[in-house]
């Protein structure tokens, strides 16, 4: 893969946000029809939160989604895979040997489609100082060593509180004035020179179009299992949406 000019083809997927967990099984359907030939793609696009917990140096998240690691390794032997890392799934180049990650820290990732200039990212890295220093610490392979420690001590004490966290959140929710919020970061996306950005993160199935560039947030698998497809130069839209 070239990080200077990396291509999706006509045909290529984009999914984002899917939270595989067994409140959200559906994700691990959906990979089982691309490898039964259900769903045709040669390449797959997994834009972040494609887990509600898998973290490189967390042995019990990885076993809690072994048959969904375990099914898109065998997927990347067939068909190219770029996985954005998320805020609810990272430091995983060594759970996927085969599959292209993007860590945060190389996002947004610079693609073309349809020889647009496209950026894709999970979406995380915009926040205040204090959230871009909590997620610089919560993916430090140290620190995520340190609190596997704590976990394994108490009883998987942390893991067990995510666990009540996240299965309140509500996939769905729509953010109150969204279009103000991107709008805010208009000039810092601006900055990437691109004509197209893509992101997920914020589950909100909107686009808007800028004097400079369109913004495209995909919205969640997880709310209602849409996924999202490159179209063929002669069609107006740069991707299908698609309910599995």
């Amino acid at each position: 893969m070239s990080r200077d000019h990396y291509e999706l083809h006509e045909g290529a997927l984009l999914i984002a946000d899917a939270h595989y967990s067994k409140e959200h099984p559906e994700f691990f359907e959906f990979l089982k029809a691309i490898e039964s030939g259900d769903i045709i793609t040669t390449q797959l696009i997994l834009m972040g939160d494609i887990f509600d917990l898998l973290f490189g140096y967390i042995p019990l998240t990885h076993r809690r989604n072994s048959d969904a690691v375990a099914l898109i390794n065998r997927l990347s032997e067939r068909i190219e895979i770029l996985y954005l890392e998320g805020n609810h799934d990272f430091q995983l180049s060594r759970l996927f040997p085969n599959v292209h990650v993007i860590p945060v820290e190389h996002q947004p990732f610079l693609c073309y489609i349809r020889n647009k200039k496209v950026m894709l990212s999970h979406g995380d890295y915009r926040g205040d100082w204090k959230y871009r220093l909590y997620l610089s610490l919560i993916r430090s392979s140290g620190v995520l060593r340190f609190l596997n420690a704590v976990d394994i001590v108490s009883g998987h004490a942390i893991i067990k509180r995510l666990d009540r966290y996240l299965i309140q959140k509500d996939h769905c929710r729509k953010i109150p004035h969204f279009d103000i919020k991107t709008a805010a970061h208009a000039e810092l996306f601006e900055s990437y020179d691109a004509d197209v950005i893509i992101e997920g993160h914020f589950h909100q199935n909107r686009s808007f179009a800028y004097e400079r560039f369109e913004y495209i947030n995909l919205g969640a698998f997880a709310c209602n299992q849409r996924y999202y497809v490159v179209q063929s130069e002669n069609k107006p839209k740069l991707l299908q949406e698609v309910i599995f």
